[in-house]
């Protein structure tokens, strides 16, 4: 009987279903997050918890920096989209970051004194990182404080600008207060004489002022007549000074409209700014103002900041371990096949080169000797033309021109030997 497809025979297991050839390739997502390599660390069941946990301290990394982005955005912005889009993204950062230098940190074969000062640099970065993801994280949890403190602000902002407004409209207004006061008293005087004079004429009608004789007489007439000869002159002068009056008025109206309108503007323009750096400015001066939001702050930075540099620590204070000793076994035995690689193809390099040089020299020697022998043998036979021409012409040429000629015809470059 032949065993099925899964390994069973007559439905019952064989051996071959608990081989090899049936295991299923697995992936643990913690350990990716700690940067393992996971079908290594799967021989060493002793391991995994440790990476599990390095690869959740990691993960949490990445969800505090995802939450301090955001909320920093969208107290920025004020749109959920741009703040989910860039929590997700410098949360991504963040989390690449922490997983390459933890994973870039080796165990084995490395002294605590040597890891320590490779940590130092990762542990600044961890760190300026930390103190990044912590001021956003501390300005939520103080929202309700940090606004009350930022209402303050702005409140002593707007009393501020008030007064600088008052103090660049104050020459004119007081200009025109000046004026209008000196109109208003001269509109009384002329009012109060116009009133005495017609009380005058008046109680002398009655009986009750003046000749105290009752019914209107001479002495009435007169004095109405001096009434009506005043209200006559001072008619005009009341008219330009109520219209002078309403002039300086319509300029402090038109002062106090100015101030009420830069006012509000002033306001609709500081609230539309309220953003990240007034709220990071108004946990400063809380901070400053309260020991208890100072000491606040300073543990919840701490913690925030150890949350941060937690991967970095986790590492450091992790043992050596079976997985790592393995992993530094592969790597190592993979750099030194590297290097063997290396310097034997250099070798042979070197010593192709060198059989080259070799053989180049030995045709070298051999041309050269070959050359000299060809060249003794020629200018022997110059000199032996050049004496038996002479004594057939009974005329040498001369022996310079003799030498210069055999210099021309049997003379060669250094570049022309192999």
């Amino acid at each position: 009987m032949a065993a099925n497809d899964h390994g069973k025979l007559n439905g019952l297991f064989t051996y071959d279903s608990f081989g090899a050839g049936n295991k299923k390739t697995e992936s643990h997502f913690l350990w990716w997050c700690a940067g393992a390599h996971q079908q290594l660390l799967k021989d060493y069941p002793s391991e995994h918890t440790k990476y599990a946990g390095l690869g959740g301290v990691i993960l949490a990394t990445f969800a505090l920096a995802s939450l301090s982005s955001g909320y920093a955005i969208y107290s920025v912005f004020n749109n959920w989209a741009w703040a989910l889009g860039f929590a997700i993204l410098w949360g991504l950062i963040i989390f690449n970051f922490d997983r390459f230098l933890v994973s870039t940190m080796r165990k084995y074969g490395v002294g605590a004194r040597k890891q320590f000062w490779m940590a130092v640099p990762r542990i600044l970065l961890a760190l300026l990182i930390g103190i990044t993801i912590a001021r956003p994280l501390e300005l939520k949890i103080f929202e309700k404080e940090v606004d009350v403190k930022m209402a303050e602000n702005q409140h002593k902002k707007l009393l501020l600008n008030d007064s600088l407004l008052l103090a660049e409209n104050k020459t004119a207004m007081e200009n025109a207060m000046q004026e209008r006061a000196a109109l208003s008293n001269r509109k009384l005087a002329i009012e109060d004489t116009l009133a005495r004079m017609r009380q005058a004429y008046v109680q002398e009608a009655d009986g009750t002022g003046g000749s105290l004789h009752r019914g209107i007489d001479k002495l009435t007439r007169l004095k109405e007549q001096a009434y009506q000869a005043a209200m006559i002159q001072y008619s005009p002068e009341l008219k330009l000074i109520a219209s002078k009056i309403g002039y300086q008025d319509s300029i402090l109206n038109s002062s106090k409209a100015n101030l009420d309108m830069r006012h509000k503007q002033f306001e609709t323009e500081l609230s539309s700014k309220l953003g990240f750096l007034e709220r990071n400015k108004a946990l400063s001066d809380l901070s400053d103002q309260e020991p208890s939001i100072f000491w606040a702050e300073l543990f919840i930075s701490l913690l925030i900041i150890l949350m941060e540099v937690g991967p970095i620590l986790s590492k450091l204070m992790m043992s050596a371990g079976p997985y790592d000793v393995a992993l530094a076994k592969i790597e190592l035995l993979q750099m030194a096949a590297s290097e063997n690689e290396m310097r034997r193809e250099k070798q042979l390099q070197f010593d192709k080169l060198d059989s080259i040089y070799k053989n180049k020299k030995e045709i070298t020697d051999e041309l050269m000797e070959q050359i000299k022998e060809s060249q003794r043998n020629n200018i022997k036979k110059s000199f032996d033309q050049w004496e038996n021409g002479g004594l057939m012409e009974k005329k040498k040429i001369p022996m310079k021109d003799l030498v210069k000629d055999i210099k021309s015809q049997f003379d060669f470059e250094e570049a022309d030997v192999l």
